[in-house]
């Protein structure tokens, strides 16, 4: 929706009056995109301009902190080393914060944002979506002291113009009789860990990993003599679930690979437990003469349907099922290359190597973890293709955001019918829905009403303008270009918000 054009009309706004702006983004490959982009719209001397990481040794870094550097692009974590070392002092009249959603907890935005509130610098704060959890809303509306939100969407007089289609499509799957067997046992093997935890005095909700995580914080605060015996038949718990989820979503391969791990890993009870239990090992003997997950043949079938000249990014959960698409693409005859986070070698210069050989088309598809999601200069892809629901909406919408930039683009979503698969979907559709009634609620409060709007108290309207009715709505915008004019920017194109909406 051209956050960063907002963050750069904002800056020159700033730069104009002889202010210095401080911009962050939570990883350094986005913040060298950043910097990146305001070389070129920014009207500044090269000098001016500047990127600080922790690759920057400390000692070299405070000379970079003061003039001639007006525009400071970095992360977070370095801003917040140096501010607590002394090695910055904070002079900043703007400070943007780029996937602000992340102002939460411990996470360096926060630490930054208090400097920020103590010498009365305007706060930018931007996000695709701060989620649809009232409580960490105002979290992050206090973190950043936020006192005045904007919300625009597809369906927005003032955006809708520039929007590109991107057109939804869901494909439903069926198990196969294989693997819907394979289900049934692991059912029966999960609900007679649930009864032995019952036994034990600890009951609880095990249909999610969440629910999960929940029960072994429970078993650990308790003062019960069964606590430790407890925790062994919880993690053997965790990871029957864990397959159950493998096998639902991802397919036979994944499976074995869990397994495989398991059964390299260093003894323990939990362990034994899972691989000397009769019917789990004849689940895992009988699974390795069942055929794919019907997903795969799927996505396949998509990928040829597509026309030639298309790019695609494929988003997968779990590391092994990304290797085992990989491997099934390239047997058919597609070019594919896997994209994933800084485990087993992978560095950043590979992460870079990968991202510039896919720009330069030497291969069609992308298959990323959630490392594609966010933080990296994806290129615009035609189309993207979920591999499984996400049931968080801010990764739902970080995901079909890279498609339908430049042109039309497509999203594709593989669901497995009657499985957590189906689960997710509604889960992120209802969190989004959510998102958006409260944030529109926000935009039309004043600060002084933020309270009673996260409370839930009245009914959010919609932001913005009055919507206007467009088929197949994009979900991100071909950018307003901002031109180069007499040391500031101007905007080729009328519509957008005024940076009096941004309060000076």
């Amino acid at each position: 929706m051209g956050k960063t054009l907002v963050a750069i009309l904002v800056a020159a706004a700033k730069l104009a009056q002889g202010g210095r702006v401080l911009f962050l983004a939570p990883t350094r490959p986005l913040a060298a995109q950043h910097e990146k982009v305001c070389r070129e719209w920014l009207v500044l001397k090269q000098e001016e301009i500047v990127l600080v990481s922790g690759l920057i040794t400390a000692t070299k870094r405070p000379p970079l902190y003061v003039p001639p550097n007006r525009l400071v692009i970095s992360t977070p974590q370095t801003i917040a080393n140096d501010l607590e070392s002394g090695r910055l002092k904070f002079d900043f009249s703007l400070v943007i914060f780029d996937e602000c959603h992340r102002s939460v907890g411990k996470y360096a935005y926060t630490a930054v944002a208090r400097a920020a509130k103590e010498h009365n610098s305007l706060v930018l704060g931007l996000t695709a979506s701060p989620g649809g959890d009232r409580k960490k809303i105002t979290e992050i509306l206090d973190a950043l002291g936020i006192q005045h939100v904007q919300i625009r969407t597809a369906e927005d007089v003032d955006v809708a113009p520039y929007v590109k289609p991107l057109e939804i499509e869901w494909i439903r799957v069926e198990l196969t009789p294989a693997l819907l067997e394979g289900k049934a046992v692991l059912g029966e093997l999960i609900r007679a860990q649930v009864e032995t935890l019952r036994k034990m005095g600890f009951v609880g909700q095990y249909t999610s990993k969440k629910s999960l995580a929940e029960m072994r914080m429970r078993i650990l605060a308790s003062s019960s003599s069964l606590r430790f015996s407890a925790l062994s038949h919880h993690a053997t718990l965790f990871s029957l679930v864990h397959v159950l989820e493998l096998l639902e979503t991802q397919g036979v391969e994944s499976v074995q690979r869990f397994v495989q791990r398991v059964r390299e890993r260093e003894p323990s009870k939990a362990q034994v437990r899972l691989l000397h239990n009769a019917k789990f090992m004849e689940f895992v003997e009988k699974l390795s003469g069942a055929t794919e997950h019907p997903k795969l043949e799927k996505l396949l079938e998509l990928l040829r349907s597509r026309p030639a000249s298309d790019k695609s990014i494929v988003f997968c959960q779990y590391r092994d099922q990304v290797g085992v698409l990989v491997d099934a693409i390239t047997r058919a005859g597609l070019r594919a290359k896997p994209f994933m986070g800084k485990k087993d070698g992978v560095t950043a210069k590979d992460q870079q190597k990968t991202l510039a050989d896919f720009r330069e088309g030497q291969f069609d598809i992308l298959v990323a973890t959630s490392i594609g999601e966010e933080g990296l200069d994806i290129p615009s892809v035609d189309n993207v293709i979920f591999y499984e629901p996400v049931p968080s909406e801010i990764r739902h919408i970080q995901r079909r955001g890279r498609a339908g930039r430049a042109k039309m683009g497509h999203m594709f979503g593989l669901m497995t019918a009657n499985t957590r698969d189906q689960s997710s979907f509604f889960s992120s559709k209802r969190k989004e829905e959510k998102m958006k009634r409260i944030v529109g609620g926000l935009a039309l409060a004043s600060p002084s009403n933020f309270k009673s709007v996260l409370a839930g108290r009245g009914r959010p309207k919609k932001s913005g303008q009055p919507p206007v009715q467009k088929k197949n709505t994009g979900e991100k915008d071909e950018p307003v270009s901002p031109e180069k004019k007499d040391g500031a920017v101007s905007v080729k194109k009328k519509g957008q918000s005024k940076l009096s909406d941004f309060g000076q």
